[in-house]
Formats: C-alpha cells, sequence, structure tokens
C-alpha cells in the first residue's frame, strides 16, 4: 500500500483557501439580504454651526444674507520694511569647529552663524551681536556678524 500524496500542510492551506471562500461568499450573501442603500441614506447636512446632521435644514429657519458683505479677495497688507540689522545674543559657539547659535532679541528665534560670517573672528557665549539673516543650505544663516557695542 503506497503513502499518501498529500501532506498536513497541503491539507492545512487547502482547508484554510475554502474557509475564505465561504465566508467572502457569506459576507456577499449578507450584503444582498442587507440591500441596497438609497441616495437619501448617504446624505448628510450641515447645519448653521457647521455639524453634521441626518437631518435637512428647515427653510422657515434660512437666514438671507446680504451679498455685499460677503468679501471674496483677500485684503493686502501693507508691505512693512524690517531693519535687516537684527541685535540678538550668542547662546553656543563651539570654537573648536568654528560654529555656534544666535537668538534673535525681538524674534526669540535661533539662528546658525559659523566663524567666516563673523567680523572680527571672536565670539564667545552671552556676547550681545548685530547681524544679518540671509538664507543658507539648511535654513536662515546669521552673516556679518558683530560685536554689539
Amino acid at each position: 500500500m503506497g503513502r499518501s500524496q498529500e501532506t498536513f500542510g497541503k491539507k492545512e492551506v487547502r482547508d484554510k483557501k475554502a474557509k475564505k471562500k465561504r465566508e467572502k461568499e457569506a459576507k456577499r450573501q449578507a450584503k444582498r439580504e442587507q440591500g441596497k442603500k438609497s441616495l437619501d441614506d448617504m446624505i448628510a447636512y450641515v447645519d448653521e454651526h457647521g455639524n453634521f446632521t441626518s437631518t435637512p435644514p428647515d427653510p422657515a429657519e434660512r437666514e438671507e444674507v446680504d451679498l455685499e458683505s460677503i468679501q471674496i479677495d483677500v485684503s493686502r497688507q501693507e508691505d512693512v520694511e524690517e531693519d535687516p540689522i537684527r541685535t540678538g545674543t550668542v547662546t553656543f559657539f563651539n570654537h573648536d569647529k568654528g560654529y555656534g547659535f544666535i537668538k534673535d532679541a525681538n524674534s526669540r528665534e535661533s539662528y546658525f552663524v559659523h566663524i567666516n560670517n563673523v567680523e572680527g573672528g571672536v565670539l564667545n557665549e552671552n556676547n550681545r551681536v548685530k547681524f544679518e539673516i540671509e538664507p543658507g543650505l539648511k535654513g536662515p544663516t546669521a552673516v556679518r556678524v558683530s560685536l554689539d557695542k
């Protein structure tokens, strides 16, 4: 008598596929029995406060809006020219590697500074400095840095 050509692993895979097929068919059958949803079931309404509801708004509570009161364009902002020279404090400076960071006195933002951009060549932590901002490779960089007297 010969051995069975079907191993336990093959039987297991075949059973899993059959089970998956039965489950898929059961889901398909349940969907058919549930029936199709109508368009009214799928519509959502938005009330006057911006909340979603399933009931349509009452036409009696409708408010008329004066069309001239609607602003379509964006109001122009005045171009305020900033002083290109800023002041700040050196928060960190590594003399071995030649870089550091300056915290702007007005915006409290921190800017990268390299020793090549320092006029005078010497910066220490907590020094008050004047500087300008230019875009660098990885973001805004402080340039033309000098000690503030």
